[in-house]
């Protein structure tokens, strides 16, 4: 085959197994996929792929193909991480994955302090829940809360954060025991396992939403009670902690690299700015902050 598209397409495909999913995979449309695999199939004289009730397979060809093509994609991820090793000074580009309220809630105000003191790091941030492939480039550091990140990679493991149970003030002196309800996300089948160790196990369930940040602006709304990062909650003025609420360890944060990028003056300024900056909120992140006096 004539260029890398022909085998990123076969890879795509294998992987994927639909022709829907690769063409969404690769930012193209489902005719261009189905005209592709079509051209590919005359170029060898035989299908590259069959169509069964379980997606599209690799033919016979086909899997040679797609072991070339798996080749060809360890090659170019590993190019692409090096080429961002180039740069040797504390300038260039620098792409974060962090979860959505983790920049919001714990990086967003710091961003404007980081641009001052890296005026030549371009830092990009891309929020997602997802663990992002390091070892694919898909970023260069990553912010995540897990008990076992890959153990390849390298970085900090900073402390677990916090969750409490919480509502707007006043909501509880508005609302009568029995028409309090609980805000929850509606990937629980029926009420969630956590509802038994709240102040209220007895409240029914009102609101279910997925998003976490719009969980949070809902109680804040006054439109019930939730289970909420400390982090998040602590800092709102408006929001207080159930009367008898205690906190919860989420997982562990840690900022992470691949092992190819640790010694890259920017990723270890960058690497060093996001842990300190985290380090300097621990209270907040780990419910000390809004902890009752006493405790």
């Amino acid at each position: 085959m004539d260029t890398w598209d022909d085998y990123k397409l076969i890879l795509t495909l294998a992987r994927e197994r639909t022709l829907r999913a690769t063409a969404e995979a690769m930012g193209v449309n489902h005719s261009t996929v189905s005209r592709r695999l079509a051209i590919l199939g005359q170029r060898f004289g035989t299908p590259v792929f069959e169509r069964t009730p379980d997606g599209y397979r690799p033919t016979d060809i086909g899997q040679d193909l797609v072991a070339d093509a798996e080749q060809m994609d360890v090659i170019a991820m590993r190019g692409k991480r090096l080429s961002r090793t180039a740069l040797s000074s504390v300038t260039g580009e620098v792409t974060v994955s962090i979860p959505n309220t983790v920049g919001q809630f714990l990086l967003l105000n710091e961003l404007e302090a980081f641009s001052e003191q890296f005026p030549d790091i371009k830092l990009a941030l891309h929020s997602s829940y997802q663990l992002v492939d390091l070892d694919k480039a898909e970023a260069d550091i990553v912010i995540r809360g897990t008990h076992n990140p890959a153990e390849h990679l390298v970085g900090q493991r900073l402390f677990p954060y916090a969750l409490s149970y919480y509502c707007r003030k006043g909501y509880l002196e508005a609302t009568p025991p029995s028409e309090r309800r609980w805000i929850v996300d509606p990937s629980f089948e029926g009420p969630p396992e956590w509802l038994e160790r709240t102040p209220f196990p007895k409240a029914p369930v009102g609101l279910r939403v997925q998003d976490i940040i719009l969980r949070h602006q809902a109680v804040l709304a006054g439109h019930g009670m939730a289970r909420g990062a400390c982090y998040m909650a602590d800092a709102e003025p408006d929001l207080m902690r159930l009367p008898g609420a205690g906190i919860e360890q989420g997982f562990p944060l840690w900022v992470l690299t691949h092992p190819s990028l640790r010694n890259i003056p920017r990723i270890q300024a960058t690497m060093r700015f996001l842990s300190n900056t985290l380090r300097k909120k621990k209270s907040l992140i780990t419910g000390a902050l809004g902890a009752p006096a006493g405790e």
